[in-house]
């Protein structure tokens, strides 16, 4: 453990060179960056054992610290999550390079032409748990946007993040883009956090992705701008118009594929007049383990509590109620959401419109699996984490969502009278 004075040390010379990092690659070329993220995927798959060897020293510290069968689902590596990770990188190395893009451009009476032009934010801290992914996702698409980036990965993930971290570097260096760029906090030392949010000199943007402690954390401490990823309270809703095989395919996909992840249902919603075809899908998933808190007029595994509604899992549970219709559903989901993803099951056409008009959550999907709330997903190639705040990003947040932009004005001797 450092003292105070060596971690401030520490973090006010990353600080210092990410942001002559980020000054250099304001104006790097696209190829460049892309050049640097493929050999980065190259290095990834190249080095796959040694991170899977570190990964193996993060799994045995999260069994010492009692994390949960979801969390350690979270934190592991195997040969096909790390070809998720080289998939990504290179998804991000073929998009468009955002940086100078013009997304608006006119031309006003008096002779002036403006235009509206994507430019990089300048130096990203990212803080995140677990998930040693983020490591290159997070590295990918802050370098594709022409910032510098400062890590600060999980204390879980400590070893498989430096693994992956050393491939984000190679690929760099191979580029001849600066080394700086994508910096990994090397300690586990929570004070390097409070550092991090401080640093008002350095650091533009703060964007925290974890838990909703990590998260309440960033929002009360940062002196610095965040981008806000709360608590993934997602619903689903069975509407009376809904098709049953769709419905039980759809609600079982987006409880058990991965319930550790934000986008994983976390309560059951349904019509009363689909109480049947609801209580099909509570079997359903309490036969494939799921504990499911249910609401009166529902057979479970528990009874379900106030506490459960509005509640996170990240676990195989979830929470179930009958709501008399959609305006219900509408009206629990207002005011228990956490305005990440929210679902609707329905052949309706005005019920799903209704659905969307009134509830006011980053992503809305209908007759899809709520697990699908993801960048990668979405065609970014990969994300940062899922906003689900207003302020400049909102939902997933890829490459196009970590740039700002400047007005371009050109005249020709032109004087305002």
């Amino acid at each position: 453990m450092k003292d105070q004075a060596d971690i401030h040390a520490l973090m006010q010379d990353i600080g210092k060179r990410a942001k002559a990092a980020a000054a250099e690659l304001a104006f790097a070329p696209g190829a460049a960056k892309e050049a640097a993220l493929m050999a980065a995927a190259e290095a990834v798959w190249a080095r796959r054992g040694e991170i899977i060897a570190a990964n193996a020293k993060d799994l045995d510290y999260g069994r010492e610290k009692g994390l949960s069968p979801a969390m350690m689902d979270r934190l592991a590596l195997d040969e096909g999550r790390i070809q998720g990770i080289v998939d990504g990188l290179r998804a991000v190395a073929g998009f468009p390079d955002p940086v100078g893009q013009v997304t608006a451009e006119w031309d006003r009476p008096n002779g002036l032409h403006i235009k509206r032009v994507r430019t990089p934010l300048g130096v990203i801290g990212v803080i995140y748990e677990s998930r040693p992914n983020v490591t290159a996702d997070a590295g990918a698409l802050t370098l594709k946007a022409g910032n510098a980036v400062i890590l600060r990965g999980g204390s879980e993930s400590f070893h498989s993040s430096q693994a992956i971290h050393a491939c984000l570097v190679d690929g760099l260096k191979s580029a001849g883009l600066p080394e700086d760029a994508i910096q990994l906090i090397p300690t586990r030392d929570r004070a390097a956090v409070t550092e991090l949010l401080h640093m008002v000199d350095y650091v533009d943007v703060i964007v925290p992705r974890g838990g909703k402690g990590l998260v309440g954390l960033v929002q009360r401490e940062a002196r610095v701008p965040v981008f806000a990823h709360l608590e993934g309270i997602v619903h689903v809703f069975i509407d009376k118009a809904a098709d049953a095989a769709k419905t039980r395919a759809v609600v079982l996909n987006a409880k058990t594929r991965r319930p550790g992840i934000c986008g994983a249902a976390e309560c059951l919603l349904i019509h009363r007049e689909a109480a049947a075809l609801g209580q099909s899908v509570i079997d359903d998933l309490m036969a494939a383990g799921v504990r499911v808190h249910v609401g009166p007029g529902l057979t479970g595994t528990v009874a379900a509590t106030e506490e459960d509604w509005g509640r996170e899992y990240l676990d195989m549970d979830i929470a179930a109620k009958l709501v008399d219709d959609v305006d219900g559903a509408i009206a629990h989901i207002n005011r228990n959401s956490s305005h990440h993803t929210e679902a609707i099951l329905t052949e309706d056409d005005a019920a799903a419109q209704r659905f969307f008009e009134r509830i006011d959550s980053a992503i809305l999907m209908r007759n899809a699996s709520t697990q699908f709330a993801d960048g990668g997903e979405f065609g970014m190639g990969a994300e940062i984490g899922i906003a689900t705040g207003k302020m400049h990003a909102r939902g997933p947040v890829g490459a196009e969502q970590l740039t700002s932009f400047k007005y371009i004005v050109e005249g020709d001797g032109t004087v305002r009278p």
